[in-house]
């Protein structure tokens, strides 16, 4: 399995409006479909952070999520009202050994 960290650098104080959009998303199913997902917060570290992870059984599976969700209107409107919200950004993907 390969696991996909979406980690996204918020901006000093806006923590609570992304997690309302984040909410929004996840209750419009706007998110993309993985075997299985989860948002964390920061607890250490860098601050004002929400992290995407997301399981998929193949790096084919993880481009198909992405293709078929990314592509709908409502993800891309969603999305400019999100990224607003961002600092930075990075992309980490691992591949699950035990």
């Amino acid at each position: 399995m390969y696991i996909v960290r979406d980690i996204f650098q918020l901006r000093f104080g806006a923590f609570k409006d992304a997690k309302a959009l984040l909410d929004e998303a996840y209750s419009k199913g706007l998110l993309p479909d993985a075997k299985s997902a989860r948002v964390l917060s920061d607890f250490t570290g860098d601050s004002y952070r929400l992290i995407f992870e997301e399981g998929y059984d193949s790096l084919a599976d993880y481009e198909k999520s992405l293709t078929g969700s990314m592509k709908k209107a409502d993800w891309k409107k969603w999305y400019e009202k999100f990224k607003q919200h961002i600092e930075s950004s990075q992309r980490e993907i691992v591949k699950l050994l035990m």
